[in-house]
This record gives structure tokens, C-alpha cells and sequence, in this order.
């Protein structure tokens, strides 16, 4: 077998996995829509201006945090400042620097939504695992995240194109 294709082990492993991947952010996103009207991507720009140490968050770091790029995180604070649960000024020291607070308004409505939010987390993925599974969870996605992350922030690779079965 070329070691470009996946044997069935590796099949039964990343088909869920990937599965799993790309519908939990579409069930969070539509959950978080219909019950308070917010995208999950805001959501999670919002938690992370809610943390005590954000002012320490750069916006490539926010993006990350959020899962979007640069220009994509720049509309969305648009959008967060434009309803008033967001507000942006630049750094003292360098002008070039912008950095993002929650207003008032910014955290009563994340306090509204945190609790839809964190219900469907239990419901979808901590509930169905025991605590050892979880902890095993926590472990293989830190793991995983560093060579993700690292490839992100990298040009990408072109690869053969016939990489699975």
C-alpha cells in the first residue's frame, strides 16, 4: 500500500473525526443564531474579550482564537462595533495597533448567550464521555493543536492529489 493512502484503521479514525469537525461548528453556529441572534465566530471574539488578561490579545491571536482571518475578524468587529458590543481603539504606544474591548452591552448579551452555549457543549461532547474519556479528549487535541495551528499560520503545501483510497 502507498503510504499516501489511509488503511482502514486510519479510515475508521478520520472519517468520524473529520465528520465530527466540520458539523459541531455549524450545530454551535445555528444554535447560537436562533436562541440570541449571535454567530458562533462572534461568540468566541467576544469570550475572548471577556477574559480578564485581553488587553494582552493581539488581533492575529483573536483570529486564531476565532477561527478567522485577519480581514475576516477586522469585518466582524465591524459588525460587533456597529451593535455597540464592541469597542476599538488603538495603542497608545503604537498607533498601528489596534486593540478591542467588550462594552457594557457586549457582556450582557455574552451573558446571555454563555449559558446556551455552554448547555450544547455538555449536551454534544463533555455528556457522552466519561471523565476519562474527556481527559483523553483533552490531551489528543492539545496534542493536535500545535501542528494545526503551526500549519495554518504557514504557505500552504501542495500534496498528490490521490490521497485517499
Amino acid at each position: 500500500m502507498s503510504e499516501r493512502q489511509l488503511d482502514d484503521a486510519e479510515m475508521a479514525t478520520w472519517l468520524p473525526t473529520i465528520r465530527f469537525v466540520q458539523l459541531l461548528p455549524q450545530v454551535l453556529d445555528r444554535t447560537l443564531k436562533a436562541e440570541t441572534g449571535l454567530k458562533h465566530a462572534y461568540y468566541a471574539i467576544l469570550v475572548s474579550l471577556a477574559r480578564e488578561d485581553a488587553a494582552a490579545i493581539t488581533m492575529t491571536d483573536l483570529a486564531g482564537i476565532a477561527g478567522l482571518s485577519r480581514s475576516r475578524l477586522s469585518h466582524a468587529l465591524d459588525v460587533l462595533e456597529e451593535r455597540g458590543w464592541v469597542t476599538r481603539t488603538t495603542c497608545g504606544r503604537d498607533k498601528r495597533t489596534l486593540t478591542a474591548a467588550l462594552t457594557p452591552e457586549g457582556r450582557e448579551l455574552l451573558r446571555g448567550a454563555a449559558p446556551v452555549h455552554v448547555a450544547q457543549i455538555r449536551e454534544l461532547v463533555l455528556d457522552p464521555l466519561t471523565e476519562e474519556e474527556r481527559e483523553q479528549l483533552g490531551r489528543i487535541a492539545t496534542k493536535l493543536l500545535p501542528g494545526v495551528s503551526e500549519a495554518l499560520a504557514s504557505p500552504p503545501q501542495t500534496r498528490a492529489a490521490n490521497v485517499y483510497r
